[in-house]
Formats: structure tokens, sequence, C-alpha cells
């Protein structure tokens, strides 16, 4: 590849170019993460050798730790080498939508936008607002944003492809004057970008184009005209919208590349025999179709469902730290039990 990247006509074709550039950042850091690891762990183990020679048992003790620390650290990078789906290295929009329920399904549904935003954020990725419908009292009715990677090493959708499904939330609502105990539900929903290389035919007949006037909590991101788009795929029921612009060709625009992501990621599951087709993500938001539970009141636990993997610390997970699940995840969707 560094061959390639030295050839004078590489550019002739910029598409290809940028696609081979990316490939060798990739690669790059891939390889200087394992050369690193590799060295760190020749490292630990000649300390463990030098202090049971001298018997110095508090360098024994470090350098252990040090080794339980590239343990870790080499679980996941044997994930990362498992990213290799078409799209797993690919930016991905993420939506999420409110259940039945009203207040406290729309405030849930604010609490999970901010948790994988934070994730995001803690990870290094760029968050962009596409969308967001504000609840009637309080929380939202919608969101959706893009997540997009700063380095090729990171695959965005391969890390979150996992997350659609149905989320569940148990705690006493602080919207209930006598303190109860709520259950909510909110959806989320996980799709590439597409490439401007993938080239998928959308037909203007198959399309219903919506204009609307943008909502959210005021200030300058709520439009005065009617510049937000929504867009409906007839045949597959795909719906996408965008009000994040105040030009409504820029509204409609993000929103075609959005319904192009939803369709690719539609024909991307087919082809891959996905668990989850595509009308099962489009099920009841509610009972029985949950992937994993949230449980506040009246102790704290997050379990999935799929995995059994659980974490005690819920307003922890709440806050973003959501690797554990996202790691569970793709090692059973690629290394079935």
């Amino acid at each position: 590849m560094e061959k390639e990247v030295l050839n004078p006509s590489l550019w002739d074709d910029p598409l290809r170019a940028q696609k081979i550039m990316r490939e060798r950042e990739y690669l790059t850091e891939a390889i200087n993460r394992i050369t690193s690891t590799t060295q760190e762990l020749k490292d630990a183990t000649d300390l463990i050798e030098l202090a049971e020679v001298e018997n110095d048992r508090e360098t024994l003790l470090d350098a252990e730790k040090d080794i339980e620390k590239l343990h870790q650290q080499i679980q996941r990078l044997r994930l990362e080498t498992l990213l290799s789906g078409e799209a797993d290295a690919n930016n991905c929009f993420l939506e999420i939508h409110a259940g039945a329920g009203g207040t406290e399904a729309q405030d849930w549904a604010l609490m999970l936008t901010r948790m994988y935003s934070r994730w995001a954020e803690m990870k290094g990725y760029v968050i962009e607002w596409i969308e967001e419908s504000a609840g009637e009292e309080a929380g939202i009715k919608s969101a959706t944003f893009k997540v997009s990677a700063q380095k090729s090493a990171n695959h965005p959708y391969g890390w979150l492809k996992g997350e659609s499904g149905i989320h569940r939330l148990v705690r006493i609502s602080p919207f209930d004057a006598n303190a109860r105990r709520h259950t909510s539900f909110a959806s989320v929903w996980v799709y590439p970008e597409v490439e401007d290389t993938i080239d998928i035919q959308i037909e203007d007949k198959d399309l219903r184009i919506d204009t609307y006037r943008a909502s959210g909590a005021g200030g300058q991101h709520v439009n005065k005209t009617d510049s937000a788009i929504r867009i409906t795929h007839l045949p597959t029921g795909v719906v996408v919208q965008c009000q994040n612009d105040r030009s409504q060709h820029r509204n409609r625009a993000q929103a075609m590349s959005m319904l192009k992501a939803r369709l690719y990621e539609f024909e991307l599951k087919k082809r891959e025999e996905a668990a989850q087709a595509l009308e099962t993500t489009k099920s009841e938001i509610g009972w029985g179709h949950q992937i994993r539970s949230y449980v506040l009141q009246p102790y704290q636990m997050v379990k999935d469902l799929r995995t059994n993997v659980e974490k005690g610390n819920a307003l922890g997970v709440l806050d973003g730290d959501i690797d554990a699940f996202l790691e569970a995840t793709l090692a059973q969707k690629i290394i079935p039990s």
C-alpha cells in the first residue's frame, strides 16, 4: 500500500485514492497498536523475571498488574480485528424514538440520547445533530445524530450496530406525584453512512416528501420557516427526517443521504442474514421486545438480555459506560457460543 501511495498517478482517480489512503491509515494504526502492545508485554515479562531473580515482591506485583491491563487491552484488540463487516468501518446514524407512555417515555428517550452521545464523546468521535423532536412536557419524542470517526480504525458502525432494538427503563417516575414505579420503553436504530462509491437507486415515484416547521427547545436552532424535511420511502416504509439547518435544500440533501444509508443497511442485513431482520426492529416499542433493561429502583442493575452481561452501576452506564455491552454483543455476533 505504501508503494501505491507513492504512485504519482494515484490521484487520477480521487475516490480510489481516498479509499486506499483510509485503508492504509487503518492498517498503519492497527500495526502500531499491535507492535506497541507486544513491546509492553515483553517489557512486563522481562520485569517479572528480574523481580523474581532479585526477590523484589513489590516490583513483581506492579508488573503483574501491568500484565492484567495488557490482557484486557489485547482482548479489545482481538475484538477490533473482528470488525470486518462490509460497513463496520463506516460512520453511522443513530436514531432514538420514545415508546408509548407520554412524558415518562420521552424523558427515557432523552436519557438514552445523552448516554450514547457521552459514550461517543469519550471515545473521541465527532457528533453531528440531525434532528430532534421535543416532548410536550419534558424529554424528546425522537432524535437523530451522526457519529463520525476521526481515525479510520475507530469503526463507529461496527461498535454500535448491536445497539439497535428496544431499551427498557424501570424507575420511580419523577413525573408521578405519588412516586410510583414506572416502566418505559424507547427504540434505538443504528445504520451506516453510505459511501459515495456505493450506488443506491431511488426512484422519485417511490418517495413522499413533506416539509414542516422544526421543533425544539427554542433559540437559534428552531427555524421560523417550513425548512425541515421528512422523506418516506414508500416501498419499504422507511422514514427519515432532518431539521438541523435553516436551509430546506441542505436539509433535503442530508435526509436523502440518510435514506440511502437506511436502504443500504436494509440490503446489508439481507445479505448477511442478521439475527434481527428489518421488520423485527420495527416491532412495537414495548413488552417482549427489549434487548436491554435498565433498573434504577428498587435496586440498580443494567442487564443485556442477549448476552446476559450485567452492571450494577446503572448511573455510570447512563453516563456512557457501555463498553462491556458493546464488546459482549460484538463477540456474540462474531463468535457464537
